[in-house]
């Protein structure tokens, strides 16, 4: 009968909790021959921890972070509650109660690098991934509130700009979007930054491993739940899926990304080839000219 270890599922927190003690261990120029010498495992087990394909043992990561060093009672807090949770399989939702790493919620960009597929349904605006600074700019000021601060804005918008560069990644991380056509046709930003938006979007879509579909649709179908992002992650690490919302960002492991994944090649059975796609943006732009 296989043991409770050999029946791990690699979930979110073990992955983040292998990264970062993997992070840490690195930073302090320490080998992996060392710290399994250390700690009385075998190299092969350290390894594994790292890797999230076995969950690192609590009283491990306590001992470990007294040899890397790591005394602030909060981020000390965080690492040891990943892993004496790293069996769960369940929704995580982010909020504004970040501790000192944000490592008891699923950060989206860290997501966004480890995946080597994303998947998104856009039911409302164009993924930011895919973003023009100026519709970037329009998105950002009316989901902050008229009290944002401008510096704040200038900030989120460059960050948004500087992530767009995981698409020039090596290997080519592969992007397919099903969008709403309606979404070409919501004016944020207004007239001119809508058309630049789309005259953007044909533009990136002759990368090989950028795909852009559109929906055309009047009846009911899954995506009407509103958009998400499905991140496929490197074998043998499970998809993870995020559904954003007016409070913050969900994200969902297991049968719950399971579900969204079915709902994702259900709305693509229905979606307009590249091609037509293409040539509909581009259609819908000279009308903006």
């Amino acid at each position: 009968m296989p043991t409770k270890r050999e029946q791990f599922v690699q979930t979110m927190r073990a992955q983040l909790l292998g990264a970062r003690m993997r992070e840490l261990r690195e930073e302090r120029g320490l080998t992996l021959k060392y710290i399994a010498a250390y700690l009385g495992v075998e190299f092969s087990t350290l390894a594994r921890y790292e890797r999230a394909e076995w969950p690192f043992r609590r009283d491990h990561v306590i001992a470990l972070l007294d040899v890397y060093g790591v005394f602030d009672e909060g981020e000390r807090q965080e690492l040891t509650t990943l892993a004496q949770d790293a069996w769960r399989v369940d929704q995580w939702e982010r909020d504004s109660s970040l501790g000192p790493l944000g490592l008891t919620i699923v950060d989206h960009w860290w997501l966004q690098q480890r995946a080597v597929e994303l998947r998104e349904y856009a039911a409302m605006v164009v993924p930011p991934l895919l973003w023009t600074q100026d519709y970037a700019e329009a998105v950002i000021r009316a989901t902050s509130g008229k009290g944002a601060h401008p510096s704040r804005v200038d900030f989120l918008v460059q960050q948004c700009l500087d992530r767009q560069h995981i698409l020039d990644d090596k290997p080519e991380k592969r992007l397919l979007v099903l969008m709403e056509e309606s979404v070409l046709r919501n004016p944020v930003g207004g007239r001119l930054v809508l058309r630049a938006q789309l005259e953007h979007l044909v533009r990136v879509v002759e990368r090989p491993h950028v795909e852009v579909r559109l929906v055309r649709q009047a009846g009911w179908h899954e995506g009407m739940y509103g958009s998400f992002t499905i991140c496929d992650m490197e074998r043998p690490y499970p998809p993870v899926v995020q559904v954003e919302h007016l409070g913050g960002r969900l994200t969902l492991e297991a049968h719950a990304a399971m579900v969204y994944g079915q709902a994702f090649d259900h709305i693509k059975e229905s979606a307009l080839g590249q091609t037509e796609s293409v040539a509909h943006i581009a259609s819908l732009a000279e009308e903006l000219a």
